[in-house]
């Protein structure tokens, strides 16, 4: 397993009370670790290197993970560092399926996988993941943010595919597509991509139907719908679903995009629904990251998982 940059930061050796942080509880995983939460690093951009993208988001794991570092523990499980899965080269597939296995043992050691991206791609080798590990689950819901579908049609899988990919699978194997994107933007799709989820039966909610509270109740009821009626569950947040403003640290920033309260209520809702089998986070790029925000959007949503997981 790769080595994974130290967990340090700041000790509060005058406080009294509880006062551990991120660092101090996080533990190496090993073949021996059992439940929890375990951290899995996708360093990659080479699905974003094929969609045109701006590359980066390799370094995602890393900026992450340091911004988890100082974070208080407030109800947090075990926490464990299950390494990163880098790409050779360009053999993404290669990377992808190195990220399956990994995923698929955490699993079936009784752990959350949290992932963090890397680019979308992230989403093809999470899903193949969780489908080795749970075969037993017919019907998978897969939870989107996202300002995109990325269900592109490509010679060669890339960050605007992965759903696509799954689609694929599912229909190889006689399974349902269950897949729902919150956060769609009419201005970042085209007509052919709208047309397409529309054929394959996508329920989706678009940016701007998710600016108010009226409008996220309705989609939350249409979700636990879908929660109840499901298996597994598996989340994945692309944090360009999220305001520009709030995010800038992306490789497509969304001028408009999903509130930050709203994707944190949305998270809630299926953590509060007991089915969440898989979590990870997609196109976080450091490099074009403004004062760490971005990086510590994504550490407050990943330990807002941890936590509701632990409860």
């Amino acid at each position: 397993m790769p080595p994974t940059p130290p967990w340090q930061g700041r000790i509060d050796h005058e406080e009294i009370g509880p006062s551990q942080r991120w660092h101090q509880r996080v533990q190496p995983w090993s073949s021996e670790r059992q439940g929890g939460v375990a951290l899995i690093g996708f360093a990659v951009d080479e699905g974003v290197r094929r969609n045109a993208g701006r590359p980066g988001a390799a370094q995602g794991p890393l900026v992450a993970r340091k911004a988890l570092a100082n974070l208080p523990i407030l109800g947090e499980p075990a926490l464990w560092d299950a390494g990163d899965v880098l790409c050779q080269g360009q053999d993404l597939e290669a990377a992808q399926a190195a990220l399956a296995a990994r995923v698929a043992q955490v699993l079936q050691q009784g752990s959350l996988p949290l992932v963090l991206g890397g680019g979308h791609e992230v989403a093809w080798g999470s899903f193949q993941g969780l489908a080795q590990a749970r075969p037993e689950a017919r019907r998978i819901l897969i939870i989107n943010l996202d300002a995109h579908f990325d269900l592109r049609a490509a010679r060669q899988g890339n960050s605007g595919t992965p759903f696509r990919q799954i689609q694929q699978w599912c229909a190889a194997q006689g399974r349902p597509f269950d897949y729902r994107a919150l956060g769609i933007s009419r201005f970042a799709n085209t007509q052919a991509l709208f047309e397409r989820a529309d054929s394959l039966g996508v329920r989706y909610w678009l940016d701007e139907e998710l600016q108010t509270e009226a409008g996220l109740h309705a989609a939350l009821a249409a979700l636990q719908q879908d929660l109840a009626g499901c298996d597994l569950a598996y989340l994945s947040t692309d944090i360009d679903v999220l305001p520009g403003a709030v995010a800038p640290g992306v490789s497509a920033p969304a001028p408009l995009g999903l509130p930050l309260w709203c994707v944190e209520r949305i998270t809630d809702a299926v953590l509060a629904s007991g089915k969440l089998a898989l979590a990870d986070f997609a196109e976080f790029n450091p490099e074009f990251d403004r004062d760490g925000l971005t990086g510590k959007v994504v550490a407050r949503l990943a330990a807002r998982i941890a936590r509701g997981h632990g409860r």
